[in-house]
This record gives C-alpha cells, sequence and structure tokens, in this order.
C-alpha cells in the first residue's frame, strides 16, 4: 500500500434506494464509507462506484489492481434474487477476487463475499435483526485473526437486515457470531484474492442508526417492531434528541466512568475527554472479560458508588450507550446540582 492509499468504494444500493436515505437525512452509503475511511487512513483517496446505475464504470483509466483496497457498501437489495443487478454485483466481486485487491464491506458486503465465492445465503428464519447486534463473540478463528486484533471478544454492533449467511464456500472462515445470526463477520480466500465481511456496520453511529430507522419504520410495523408509524416516529425522535443532546456544560466537570472492560471503554471515555471532563476510568481494559454485569442495578453498581463517594463531589448521573459495548458514567459536578 502507497503512503496516500487509493480505495474504490462499491455503494451497491440502486439510486431510488439512495434518494430515499437522502431524503430521510441519512448519509448516502458510499459517502458515508469514505468518510470512514479518510478518518482511519488520513491522506487516502476514495472513487464511489455505483454498480446498479447504468453505464458504471470505474473512473476513467482507472484499473481494479490500481487500487490499494476495495470497500463494499450495505444495500438494500437481497443476494438471492436472481436479478440483474445482483447478478452483476456478484460478477464484479468475482472480478475483484480474481484482481487480488484485498476487500473490506458490511452487511451486504459479507454476503456477496460469500455467495461470489459459491456460499450460500437465506432469509434469516428468525427475522429481521435491526438496531444493535447483541454480544457478538468471536469464534477461536476470529481471536487469531488480524481483523480483531487488540479488539475485545465479546461486543455489540449497529446492525440491520433481514438475510444471513447460511453455509460458507471453499476458503471462508467464520470470525464471529451472535445468538441471533450465526455468521457475524467472515474471511474469504478466493481466485487468489481476500474478502473479510462483516454482516454489522462499522460505519454507522446513532444519527445514521435512527434516520436508517426512519426509512425502515412501516416495514419495522410490519415485522413487530412498532406498533405503528407515530410509535416509530417516537423511537427515532428520542434516539436522535440523544443525539443532539449539548453536552457543553459538561466541561470541568468530574465524570467517574465505568466501562466494565469492554470495548465501548475507548470510545466513551475520548468522548467524555473532548468536553473538557476531568475523566477518572475504572475498568478502563478493553478486554471484553467483563469485571461485574453490564446491567445498571445495584450489586453491579457498587464499584461506581464507591468511586463517585471517594470523590467527594455532589453526583448526578448520566447513562451512555457506546456504538460498541455498555457504559455507564456518573457525573460530579464541581457545585451542588441546582
Amino acid at each position: 500500500m502507497s503512503n496516500e492509499p487509493r480505495f474504490l468504494v462499491v455503494d451497491g444500493y440502486t439510486k431510488p434506494a439512495r434518494d430515499e436515505l437522502a431524503a430521510a437525512g441519512a448519509t448516502v452509503a458510499g459517502a458515508l464509507y469514505a468518510a470512514m475511511l479518510e478518518q482511519v487512513s488520513p491522506g487516502s483517496a476514495c472513487d464511489i462506484l455505483y454498480p446498479c446505475d447504468a453505464g458504471a464504470q470505474l473512473p476513467g483509466g482507472a484499473a481494479l489492481d490500481g487500487y490499494d483496497g476495495v470497500a463494499w457498501t450495505g444495500c438494500s437489495l437481497t443476494i438471492f434474487d436472481d436479478i440483474p443487478v445482483v447478478r452483476g454485483q456478484i460478477d464484479f466481486a468475482r472480478a475483484c477476487f480474481e484482481a487480488g485487491v484485498p476487500a473490506f464491506g458490511s452487511c451486504w458486503a459479507a454476503q456477496i463475499a460469500v455467495v461470489a465465492a459459491g456460499g450460500t445465503c437465506a432469509a434469516n428464519p428468525k427475522g429481521r435483526e435491526m438496531g444493535i447486534a447483541r454480544k457478538i463473540a468471536l469464534t477461536p478463528e476470529g481471536r487469531a485473526h488480524p481483523l480483531y486484533e487488540g479488539k475485545a471478544d465479546v461486543f455489540d454492533g449497529f446492525i440491520s437486515h433481514d438475510d444471513e449467511v447460511t453455509e460458507l464456500p471453499e476458503g471462508a472462515q467464520r470470525l464471529a457470531g451472535n445468538a441471533f445470526t450465526h455468521v457475524q463477520a467472515v474471511s474469504v480466500d478466493y481466485l487468489g484474492g481476500r474478502f473479510w465481511g462483516l454482516q454489522y456496520h462499522p460505519e454507522y453511529d446513532l444519527h445514521e442508526m435512527a434516520r436508517l430507522t426512519w426509512c425502515r419504520i412501516d416495514k419495522m410495523v410490519r415485522l413487530g417492531f412498532f406498533a405503528d408509524r407515530q410509535a416509530g416516529e417516537r423511537h427515532v425522535e428520542a434516539v436522535q434528541a440523544a443525539v443532539e443532546c449539548d453536552l457543553r456544560p459538561l466541561a470541568g466537570m468530574r465524570v467517574v466512568l465505568d466501562s466494565v472492560n469492554g470495548a465501548g471503554g475507548i470510545d466513551s471515555g475520548a468522548f467524555l475527554t473532548s468536553f473538557g471532563c476531568d475523566l477518572v476510568h475504572i475498568n478502563d481494559e478493553p478486554t471484553g472479560l467483563f469485571a461485574h454485569g453490564p446491567e445498571p442495578i445495584a450489586e453491579n453498581l457498587t464499584q461506581l458508588c464507591d468511586a463517585v463517594r471517594s470523590a467527594q463531589a455532589w453526583p448526578a448521573s448520566m447513562l451512555r450507550r457506546s456504538r460498541s459495548n455498555s457504559a455507564r458514567a456518573a457525573v460530579i459536578p464541581s457545585s451542588p446540582c441546582r
């Protein structure tokens, strides 16, 4: 890889589906993935390909082997539908394998990698997994895999899907799963290429999850997630209000954060520090070996309460759900709460 890597982002959504996301206030999938790549690899360049669009092709003069990596977004298509836009993306995934360019992606990406290499997918008999996938656990292969180096063995992740991988092809390894979806992460070696696919969405945050949920409210009502459209809208509005909460008053406050040794402690600690908090961080090793149960009940709050008392301050409470794991914090103002 060069010092300034060049990535191809494959946005598998159709144009109407992209327009629906944009109209709901969500970031279109290709742009969201490009932003994530530019954040984790500063100085990189991203080209976005929309393979469902008529006449879609690589930028002029570009070739697959000229990219350092290919990233695949999620998609609202169904991988086992025998229609031209699906067949075309499967063929393109095979071409990426043949070009030997390493690939990575979310949701649709894991499914397309598996199917392109000869595996199968089907509708998940448990139904739709939506919102946050709980307790995704690494397999022995996942714990030894470079994708999860330094990461927790058990974690949560944003998710939105109906279908799942049901049969792995030769050359594939299951890296993670949970009680709802057996394959939450997979590595596929095929035709000289390699593809790491996740069923969950590391590119999402709460805002993006809320806006995607808005797009899916009617479907979620039919599936029983919400009693009616109004209930779904209230849910999205509540999530959005939490996202937009003004946390500037936290500046200068002492905060005791108990991350329970979950992966969420990494983001949560940085998040609070970014607001100017005086952070006291307990159980902050992201090993996934929880120091105690994550539920906010009396027996699990003992250590946090002891830390608050030792601060000799006036406590208020705040619960923050990070993108990866539960983490709870006690906010300690520098003067009594009014």
